[in-house]
């Protein structure tokens, strides 16, 4: 296991979460004020100086549990609010999203090449604010200086722990489905053409060379692709030509400006149906603790700013339909499978779920506490 992959993840999820929020507080019509203050405030604390050094320690990677919280804890450090579905969704889709851009990445070195996507990208958000830029700029010279060391060994480990970090997440996503880069089993179709990493040979020609290591002839064959040589080696500086367009935002791509994304994630799932009337007293009394805790800012002395919530994804009832435009029943089977009651197997299967069961919370437990420090240094940094 890779001891720096931690600040990676961290630094490309958090990119795609700031893709997709980006995208739902345009399609929502939210003021140019409130759109800016959400987007510099998520990007303050996700590149404080604190924070930052804190991620990029070496450290074993976190689970998808204590990651959820922390980019859960981050989404939430503004005036906007995500309700529970919303944001198991978003991160689903954040994990798609970077999955894909692993799996196409074409040499472990360049997972630096996404991850400068991302905080390119990120500039743009926050170019009108000098202070939450310069936290960027620091972070990724932090970055450059840490990996620009690394060996061509590392690397692969680095990419090996992110591929096990990444494995059995099948979840569908329309983007990739319209656009034929899933399959409806959640499995990406890659494609065996394109321009080879730099420094490399294009496939398709075996050399034979003698004892002094010279050419003596050479043989073709077919390579099962279309391979072409690259136009030029990317910029792993601050600035410059990444040349791929891995960690670009894939909803400029992909998605029309301003559409709904509402058939983003195709997942079934069931909601518990809850009261949403909220009591108004206890909403004024939330609000005023949350004025005099400092969570939001005071406008004037009749009241304080209210935080506004937006619903990213769809409804259950969407998602249903959803999967009806998608799949159709013929492409599930079901299968019967009668079980007999047997005591002496159902105790042995007892005692092993009750193993898995101890092991889980002790897992659970240990990266809980690995994220506790994060979650409490978040609570301290607060929005800008």
């Amino acid at each position: 296991m890779s001891m720096r992959t931690l600040p990676l993840v961290f630094i490309n999820l958090g990119g795609e979460m700031l893709y997709i929020l980006d995208q739902r507080l345009h399609a929502h019509s939210t003021s140019e004020d409130k759109s800016e203050k959400v987007m510099n405030d998520i990007v303050g604390t996700m590149f404080s100086q604190a924070f930052m050094d804190e991620i990029l320690k070496p450290q074993l990677l976190y689970s998808h549990r204590t990651m959820k919280v922390v980019l859960t804890r981050l989404a939430h450090v503004s005036i906007m609010k995500l309700n529970a579905v919303s944001m198991e969704k978003l991160y689903e889709l954040m994990l798609m999203a970077f999955k894909y851009q692993v799996f196409l990445c074409p040499r472990p070195k360049d997972l630096l090449l996404i991850s400068y996507n991302h905080i390119d990208t990120i500039r743009g958000f926050v170019k009108d604010t000098p202070a939450v830029l310069n936290k960027v700029d620091e972070t990724h010279r932090k970055i450059i200086e840490i990996y620009s060391s690394m060996t061509a060994g590392e690397f692969q480990l680095l990419r090996q722990t992110l591929l096990t970090f990444l494995q059995d997440t099948h979840i569908c996503v329309s983007i990739f489905l319209k656009n034929k880069i899933q399959n409806p089993n959640g499995r990406f179709a890659l494609s065996t053409s394109g321009p080879v990493p730099h420094g490399m040979d294009v496939p398709g020609v075996i050399r034979i060379f003698d004892r002094k290591g010279r050419e003596m002839r050479q043989r073709r064959f077919a390579s099962g692709g279309s391979y072409s040589h690259p136009t030029k080696d990317a910029s792993f500086g601050l600035h410059g030509d990444r040349v791929i367009k891995l960690g670009v935002n894939m909803l400029i791509l992909y998605v029309p400006p301003l559409i709904n994304i509402v058939w983003i994630l195709l997942k079934r799932s069931q909601h518990t149906r809850m009261d949403a009337s909220p009591n108004p007293l206890a909403k004024e009394e939330l609000n005023l603790l949350a004025c005099l805790m400092g969570t939001v800012e005071i406008e004037n002395a009749s009241g304080c700013e209210t935080g506004f919530q937006i619903n990213l994804l769809a409804s259950a009832q969407e998602e249903e339909e959803g999967y009806a435009f998608y799949f159709s029943d013929e492409s599930f089977e079901v299968i019967n499978i009668q079980a007999l009651k047997d005591e002496h197997s159902t105790t042995q299967l007892a005692q092993i779920a009750k193993l898995f069961v101890e092991q889980e919370e002790t897992s659970n437990n240990v990266n809980s506490n690995k994220g506790d420090d994060l979650l409490a240094m978040m609570d301290d940094l607060g929005p800008l």
